[in-house]
């Protein structure tokens, strides 16, 4: 069995595993999901009590913050709404 990846960085594997684009929108989604789970926090929101003023389910909540699933922008945007903020995109 080769194991290429054994004696390399993480980064080094990162770079051979994913292309610029694809790290770019993994470091981008984990951000935007760390946003989300630090502002329902700081609310003192359990994911039960989001669900509720979100209309998303807590179990897709508890996975958007695991970064379990993709989720969709409308999905993202009820949260988002829900927890005071606003969805601000920069080039």
């Amino acid at each position: 069995m080769n194991n290429s990846a054994i004696g390399k960085s993480w980064d080094e594997v990162r770079a051979e595993l994913f292309t610029p684009q694809e790290l770019k929108e993994m470091e981008s989604r984990v951000k935007l999901m760390h946003a989300i789970a630090d502002a329902r926090k700081k609310k003192g929101l359990s994911q039960r009590e989001l669900e509720k003023i979100s209309g998303v389910s807590q179990p897709v909540i508890a996975r958007m913050e695991k970064g379990d699933i993709n989720a969709k922008i409308d999905t993202i945007m009820k949260i988002i709404i829900a927890l005071g903020g606003e969805l601000s995109v920069t080039f």
